[in-house]
């Protein structure tokens, strides 16, 4: 795919996708959202990325749908077929949904929200598996003020991440939540500084990229994102089989060679 409204870049280990749309605060058009799927996909699948960061171009990281295209949405848009075919990520049927390419995605997703995250860019950065924020970002779900309701399974995600309480709040009231209310409730990992949040996720990137197992990460994100549907009892089995599997890994094998031999981990993702 030719990318015309996004940013994507190999660095390193290190996919940076770079929504790019800025005189329209990045909002998502149709052509956006099919090129952000396509690029996560295509991250994902390449074996020379093991992390993905995400951000905005200019001053917003989404500023939700385009009000233009979202006026003339058909109401039966959101159930379009094409835009939710199969992912692999167990053949749960509760992520056969419209952005679970995120959690599908075998390589963890860092959000570095550089301002604005409204609506859709919420969703996007809730679908994430890490969310650094700029000390100017904004969060707000916004569907509210524009007659919608909570879409994409965000009245599930946002309270397992924020509480419900703060989910109630953020939802009903569509108030603005800057970044230092956000990081105290949970919903950003990390506040830092205008000039140093792309920094800063890239940063986070290779570490992930470098330091930790690549078949230890895809392993975990599966779980983590399982988890809410098993009880402590298949958490468990699940875990313990996986272990076994990990035992038998040539990364298991790396982890514990670079460890005794005190030098710099060099893991495969096997």
């Amino acid at each position: 795919m030719d990318y015309a409204e996004l940013h994507y870049q190999r660095d390193g280990w290190t996919a940076l996708i770079t929504l790019n749309r800025p005189q329209q605060m990045n909002a998502l058009t149709r052509r956006l959202e099919a090129e952000l799927r396509h690029a996560i996909e295509r991250a994902g699948a390449d074996p020379a990325v093991r992390a993905v960061v995400l951000t905005g171009a200019g001053r917003a990281f989404c500023a939700g749908m385009d009000m233009a295209e979202l006026a003339e949405l058909p109401p039966e848009d959101i159930r379009d077929p094409a835009r939710m075919r199969p992912f692999d990520m167990s053949r749960r049927p509760d992520y056969q949904t419209r952005y679970s390419y995120f959690p599908a995605c075998p390589k963890p997703v860092i959000a570095a929200v550089n301002g604005a995250a409204a609506g859709l860019g919420l969703v996007m950065a809730l679908y994430s598996d890490f969310r650094y924020a700029s000390a100017q970002a904004v969060f707000t779900t916004a569907f509210a003020r524009r007659g919608l309701v909570a879409e994409h399974g965000i009245a599930w995600m946002l309270p397992r991440i924020v509480g419900h309480a703060c989910a109630t709040d953020m939802l009903m009231s569509s108030r603005r939540v800057d970044a230092a209310e956000a990081l105290r409730i949970g919903l950003a990992h990390r506040v830092v500084e205008a000039d140093a949040l792309l920094e800063q996720a890239l940063a986070l990137a290779a570490t992930l990229a470098t330091e930790v197992s690549p078949r230890s990460l895809r392993v975990m994100k599966r779980q983590l994102w399982e988890a809410p549907f098993q009880d402590l009892a298949g958490a468990v089995r699940l875990a313990n089989d996986e272990m076994v599997d990990s035992l038998r890994s040539a990364d298991f094998q790396e982890g514990v060679a670079h460890f005794v031999e005190k030098r710099q981990a060099a893991f495969t993702g096997q």
